[in-house]
């Protein structure tokens, strides 16, 4: 059996772009930049960047073309394929390697709260929030022991 499977974790690079096909199915295409750091021989710091086509399909490439931006953090797990053609003005082979989105998550939101249209909220429009999102923060373990005959599996 042989395995082709590519995970990737890092931001976006432009914000995506959603198309359909003839058939009507729905195409979405982004750039994922990822970076590598490690110390050289010498001890220096290097750090390498490398760049990623992310091609999506379907209700999965919907949802990634309402949700994500540039900038954006995202976990991709897919596959690696890279497709050819033939240029339209001079007729040479173009190549394009791509990861094929089978799954993914989505990173960490950075800033703040954020309210319906996008914008991050400020706490003075809702100082009652603060103290509802303190309380969701703590979780209140159970205080008597937890006997495993219990648990219904």
């Amino acid at each position: 059996m042989y395995l082709n499977k590519a995970f990737l974790f890092g931001n976006l690079t432009r914000d995506p772009e959603l198309k359909s096909l003839p058939s009507g199915i729905k195409v979405v295409s982004f750039g994922l930049a990822t970076n590598r750091t490690w110390k050289d021989k010498n001890g220096v710091k290097q750090e390498n960047t490398s760049f990623h086509n992310i091609v999506a399909f379907g209700k999965t490439a919907e949802v990634m073309a309402q949700y994500l931006k540039k900038g954006s953090s995202a976990f991709i797990e897919g596959r690696i394929e890279t497709r050819s053609w033939d240029d339209k003005n001079d007729g040479t082979k173009k190549y394009r390697t791509e990861i094929i989105v089978d799954n993914f998550q989505f990173g960490p939101s950075s800033g703040g709260p954020r309210s319906e249209g996008g914008a991050p909220k400020s706490h003075e429009e809702a100082p009652e929030t603060k103290g509802k999102a303190a309380q969701m923060d703590t979780i209140e373990y159970p205080t008597e022991e937890i006997n495993p005959e219990d648990i219904p599996f």
